[in-house]
């Protein structure tokens, strides 16, 4: 496509999440992208999606299913934000679909490490196609922030990375699907998968060894779907060792809404330290050399951002990123790729298994090699 044609999008599952690349997507109209079809099972969701476009004066063909909305050859790029167990399928039809689109997936990228390499294996045969995971945590203002003050090397070499996320718990979808691991992967796979992948980011090393330590303490206990109680837990302790000696340490509660920030993240190194804060926008560092005297705070903005929604312009941000991807043809490739989502789902089933065995979970175990795929 030439650089100033518009680049017409399609969205397979208009739930909440799909609803809200939707929404960013009209405020991103000024850089020549529309919404012109939508896939979805649910009538409601369908009904919600025609709502929207007529509210932005977008026409839009609405389509029962991902196959049908392939098949129109409407659009050049899938968005797919669909329950986490269907990803697999819907990817493997898009990638083998003769007509190339480019793809932004919702994290995370499968359910299980197997269905996540082969789509990494199927997407290697497509070189016409990129695929970005939405890992948008990067994107976060604060959290970008911190990456940036990381790589600059002001805090030396990364040693340690903890990470808190203490929220609200998980919110109602259709049919209830993300009540149960089988459906979501559990959660840390679900929800920890963006804290994993900043770990990774942070240190620049792949995970070696996972610890996890878990269980369904408060939430959804008294809830019943077709006679099954939700299996999802609602707070752990995580570690992870990385193969350069780095540690990560993710602290998660869900039922923990009295809380002023919901992701504090703190990364220190041999030289000095670096906080972010969300939704404070906040990021603290300094070396150690100058000590507690001279922590510099600074407030985390990013002009670009046009629409804050869910979290806090990252979706802006990862869409805009993407964008000039796809308009640089081949030139550039996505900044979050499929082995940055495939790693990020081995972590979190790591942690899971490491839960239930009650042991520490070699990463080998999940996956037979890394390859060498850390990002730089």
């Amino acid at each position: 496509m030439a650089a100033n044609d518009t680049v017409k999008y399609g969205i397979i599952g208009m739930g909440m999440m799909g609803r809200e690349h939707f929404i960013n997507l009209h405020h991103l109209r000024s850089q020549g992208v529309s919404v012109v079809c939508i896939a979805d099972p649910h009538l409601q969701s369908r009904q919600q999606a025609l709502k929207l476009a007529n509210a932005f004066d977008w026409p839009l063909k609405v389509f029962p299913g991902h196959q049908e909305l392939l098949d129109s050859g409407l659009c050049d790029v899938v968005v797919v934000s669909t329950p986490n167990m269907t990803h697999y399928q819907i990817l493997m039809d898009i990638i083998n679909h003769p007509k190339p689109h480019h793809v932004l997936v919702e994290k995370p990228l499968c359910t299980t490490v197997a269905d996540c390499k082969k789509v990494v294996d199927a997407a290697r045969k497509r070189p016409d196609i990129l695929v970005q995971v939405g890992l948008e945590y990067r994107y976060m203002p604060p959290v970008a922030k911190l990456i940036q003050i990381v790589k600059s090397g002001s805090i030396g070499q990364v040693k340690m990375v903890a990470i808190r996320e203490h929220r609200f718990p998980f919110l109602v979808k259709v049919n209830n699907w993300n009540r149960f691991n089988e459906n979501t992967g559990g959660t840390l796979v679900e929800k920890c998968c963006h804290f994993f992948d900043l770990m990774r980011l942070f240190v620049g090393s792949n995970p070696m060894l996972v610890m996890a330590s878990g269980a369904v303490d408060v939430n959804h206990k008294d809830e019943v779907y077709n006679g099954k109680v939700p299996d999802i837990i609602d707070n752990a302790y995580v570690i992870v060792e990385f193969e350069n000696g780095s540690r990560g340490m993710l602290d998660l509660c869900m039922f923990a809404e009295g809380s002023k920030n919901e992701q504090e993240i703190v990364v220190v190194g041999n030289t000095g330290k670096g906080e972010a804060f969300v939704p404070e926008s906040i990021v603290r560092f300094a070396t150690r050399e100058a000590g507690r005297e001279d922590v510099q705070t600074l407030k985390a903005e990013d002009d670009r951002i046009k629409y804050e929604g869910l979290h806090h312009g990252s979706s802006y941000l990862e869409h805009l990123n993407f964008l000039s991807a796809i308009r640089a043809k081949g030139a550039k490739v996505p900044a979050v790729d499929l082995q940055d989502g495939l790693i990020s789902v081995a972590m979190g089933v790591a942690a899971q298994l490491s839960i239930e065995k009650g042991r520490f979970i070699a990463i080998e175990e999940v996956m037979e090699e890394l390859n060498g795929i850390a990002s730089a």
